[in-house]
């Protein structure tokens, strides 16, 4: 099994007590955002192949981490260079970098990867700005990441929403971006890559595949995975995605761009919601519920070793 915590909010930021609190407890549970049906995963690093973060702030749970060492980990760690004006909460970025490379070098190179996304242009956030900054966090990233993921603005109506003025990135400029910083990436030895932005970029260098292909979670782990054909995968893309533990309408970063959240208002709700000992993230398991366990058996190819 894998347990995916970060598609629909930041766990490591946000809810770092509740999953350690799940993780003490040996499971979790989650409730379908579609309808309402709850299932039970089991949180036992026998059972559990990879559990993959992904944040904007993995240093609340980079405090802990060590009662996560009997786990396969990936890491998807999102370092973009915005203002409070694009990111009214994250951290600033320089102290995002230092928690990425403590993880790093706690974690290991290959458990860990850099997103810069999305990628949109206005006339403080320009092209040059892209350029300079990147080249500036490569520099600083060098040594603790082998790739860096980009993806360009999507314009869903919860985006336009928030973000009104926000436009879609032109194809010149993409291909402005991507030669560039393909470039850079090449001279600190860092692949880059694409993910449902097609292959655009290919001409550079890029690798479109995915971001977190069945070969990225067998070289976090270490093993060969013998997934079963269609298992935790998208059409749009080469991705494993595995079972989702979050909830939308709950992340407090505050994003102009965030897809994952409806409304402010929606997310101070849920917030006021969120119980540390409950097995869901928002919300507890009421009186009549039924709740459905889930248990998969390990995907990890004992016939086979990392080659």
């Amino acid at each position: 099994m894998i347990i995916n915590t970060g598609s629909r909010t930041d766990i490591p930021a946000f809810f770092h007590k509740w999953f350690l609190n799940r993780v003490d407890e040996g499971f979790v549970c989650t409730r379908n955002p579609y309808n309402d049906d709850i299932y039970r995963y089991p949180l036992d690093s026998k059972i559990i192949d990879c559990l993959c973060f992904c944040t904007k702030n993995p240093k609340p749970l980079l405090k802990k981490i060590e009662k996560l060492d009997d786990f396969n980990q990936f890491w998807f760690v999102t370092i973009t260079p915005y203002d409070k004006d694009i990111e009214v909460n994250v951290p600033d970025f320089k102290k995002v970098i230092k928690s990425f490379k403590e993880l790093s070098e706690h974690l290991g190179i290959n458990k860990i990867s850099w997103r810069y996304d999305p990628i949109f242009i206005t006339e403080k956030y320009s092209l040059d700005f892209h350029i300079d900054m990147f080249e500036h966090m490569a520099s600083e990233l060098a040594d603790y990441t082998n790739d860096c993921t980009i993806s360009f603005i999507d314009l869903y109506q919860k985006v336009l929403r928030n973000f009104l003025e926000a436009n879609e990135v032109t194809k010149s400029e993409q291909l402005v971006i991507g030669e560039n910083f393909s470039k850079i990436a090449k001279r600190y030895d860092i692949q880059m890559k694409t993910c449902v932005e097609g292959t655009l970029l290919d001409q550079f260098g890029f690798d479109s595949s995915g971001c977190m292909t069945q070969r990225v979670i067998e070289n976090a782990i270490g093993n060969n995975l013998k997934i079963p054909k269609g298992k935790y995968r998208i059409r749009e893309c080469d991705c494993i995605f595995g079972r989702d533990i979050g909830a939308y309408n709950t992340c407090m970063h505050g994003c102009r761009y965030c897809y994952a959240n409806y409304s402010t208002n929606l997310v101070k709700r849920n917030q006021k919601l969120h119980n540390p000992d409950s097995p869901l993230l928002i919300g507890d398991v009421k009186d009549g519920e039924g709740v459905k366990e889930i248990v998969e058996p390990s995907y990890i190819d004992t016939q086979q070793t990392l080659i």
